[in-house]
């Protein structure tokens, strides 16, 4: 399965963009031998419209564009808190039923659409706070890195 992170709004170079790729980079090799492949980073351009509600929708039309036929998980303070086994079983079960692809979609400063959350097939929330779209990205990353760990049975997660 190939898993993606599509992005509102671009991160410039530094230490928060080297972090992602970091954690990334280990995805990648935790996930060959798991059948997780890809974990690329989509980024798309924030829209200029001038109403937030226009943003959104013009934004979401654009995720929808550029995810592939597969899983999407939308990030949204809004969602459902997950613990992170719950969410690589969760992960593994799409992966098993033999779904092509996982999207998990950040959006812009402005949140994402509603109708792109209802059509989601997960609303996932780090935490009810608001948080910085670099350090969504970076949590992101890590927790698509621990998936691949808890799914091999690493010893990097260290659950209850």
């Amino acid at each position: 399965m190939r898993v993606s992170i599509a992005a509102v709004g671009r991160m410039k170079a530094g230490p928060e963009r080297e972090l992602v790729a970091r954690y990334l980079e280990r995805a990648v090799g935790g996930g060959k031998p798991l059948a997780l492949t890809g974990f690329d980073v989509i980024e798309l351009t924030e829209a200029r419209s001038s109403s937030a509600a226009s943003r959104k929708a013009e934004e979401a039309k654009a995720l929808h564009a550029a995810v592939p036929d597969g899983i999407v998980v939308a990030l949204d303070e809004r969602g459902k808190l997950m613990a992170s086994e719950p969410l690589a079983r969760q992960i593994g079960r799409w992966r098993d039923d033999g779904r092509p692809a996982i999207s998990f979609v950040i959006g812009g400063a402005d949140g994402l659409d509603p109708q792109f959350t209802a059509r989601a097939d997960l609303v996932l929330s780090f935490s009810p706070l608001t948080w910085p779209h670099q350090l969504v990205r970076i949590m992101l990353a890590e927790q698509l890195y621990r998936v691949t760990t808890i799914l091999a049975g690493h010893p990097y997660h260290r659950g209850d």
